[in-house]
């Protein structure tokens, strides 16, 4: 692989006339390809009540994956706190350190039902047009390298939805408050390096997990509290163009804008996402890619993602203007082509948002396709 690391995301994903069980035998096979062709690590999301996606519990997919792999670098993109305790998450991934030590990353990621901060953080205030380093200007979506930076979407409709207050009436004991999201790291920090301790001085020692070779990654997708604790922290960033296109600039400077240096990291190290399908040329990539938009759809609409859909069950749907709108920042930042097409566009997200590292989550109706998408990029990539 080239100097810059490709990294796999894998959601889990349950297509159309298939099942969950068969989706994470498909994933485990993803994992397996990924270490076989030189992706530098794997990991898998969490979401619940979806339909169409199985990856409900991070720690254990991974503890099946480590099995069935021996090199590849395994993690979670992310564990979400707002409904698990410091201690909790200490254990999960001590247990699975354990028997495989030294492979796995602990990503965490602040969900919706995440408590705020212990005190107001300063932040890195969003620019109109947005900057590029500090300085260049987004002009007409699109940095000076080319990369596009859509219009911001509002995901205030979700936190109105009755399926998020679901979550948190079946993810959080009743009666139960999150705990602030920047206090909570902090615990998980001091747990996993044995130093934990209540103000009245009565120590918590986690075994399995004190001292696990674990990497700690937080993910973020905007100039906020998580970009924020990953910079005071000196932890890994990962930033999800993915998820939130127009804010993943903004997501990068803050973190290195509050990054000081840890026993871990002298230097901000940040990773990136896109969603990716290749094939061998445009023309069959935009057609294994026609579900993207509709699977887009059935999340953004706060239903959760459907089954992925057929090309076909995806051109019978009929679209309104308002659905398109819903998914068109994702849609339009969806990287789609040949291996030579979507690489360079990769080379475009790498050097816009100066990432040290970049994550390919990639979704196709047929486990196939996907798999072989992951490969002409390795090999395309591996060219370069």
């Amino acid at each position: 692989m080239p100097n810059t690391p490709l990294a796999v995301l894998d959601l889990v994903p349950i297509s159309s006339g298939s099942n969950a069980p068969q989706a994470l035998r498909n994933s485990i096979d993803l994992a397996q390809h990924a270490e076989d062709l030189g992706y530098a690590r794997y990991w898998v999301a969490e979401h619940h009540l979806n339909p169409g996606v199985a990856g409900t519990s991070p720690a254990v997919v991974l503890a099946l994956t480590a099995a069935a792999t021996s090199t590849i670098r395994l993690g979670a993109g992310a564990v979400q706190l707002g409904h698990r305790t410091a201690l909790a998450t200490v254990e999960e991934f001590g247990l699975l350190d354990a028997l495989h030590p030294g492979r796995f990353d602990l990503g965490l990621g602040r969900s919706g039902g995440s408590g705020a901060p212990k005190a107001a953080a300063p932040r890195v205030p969003a620019r109109e047009p947005a900057l590029v380093g500090g300085g260049a200007p987004v002009v007409d979506g699109l940095t000076p390298g080319g990369l596009r930076i859509p219009d911001r979407f509002s995901y205030e409709h979700l936190l109105r939805h009755p399926r998020f207050a679901l979550h948190r009436t079946l993810l959080q004991q009743p009666g139960a408050h999150p705990q602030p999201y920047d206090e909570q790291i902090a615990d998980i920090l001091d747990l996993l390096a044995g130093s934990y301790a209540t103000e009245d001085g009565v120590e918590a020692h986690v075994i399995p997990g004190e001292g696990a070779a674990l990497q700690v990654w937080i993910l973020g997708s905007s100039a906020g509290i998580s970009a924020e604790v990953a910079g005071a922290h000196g932890l890994r960033f990962a930033a999800n163009y993915h998820v939130s296109p127009a804010t993943v600039l903004e997501a990068a400077e803050s973190y290195r804008a509050a990054f000081r240096p840890s026993a871990e990291l002298d230097r901000p190290y940040v990773s990136v996402s896109a969603d990716v399908v290749v094939a061998e040329d445009e023309a069959t990539a935009r057609e294994l890619a026609t579900g993207y938009g509709l699977w887009v759809r059935s999340i953004r609409s706060g239903d959760g993602a459907i089954p992925f859909p057929t090309p076909d069950e995806a051109r019978a749907h009929a679209w309104t203007e308002a659905d398109r709108t819903l998914v068109k920042d994702r849609t339009e930042t969806q990287f789609v082509g040949s291996p030579t097409q979507v690489a360079d566009q990769l080379e475009t997200l790498r050097d816009a948002t100066g990432a040290d590292e970049l994550i390919i989550t990639t979704i196709t109706h047929d486990h196939e396709d996907r798999i072989h998408s992951y490969e002409l990029l390795a090999e395309e990539w591996g060219r370069r």
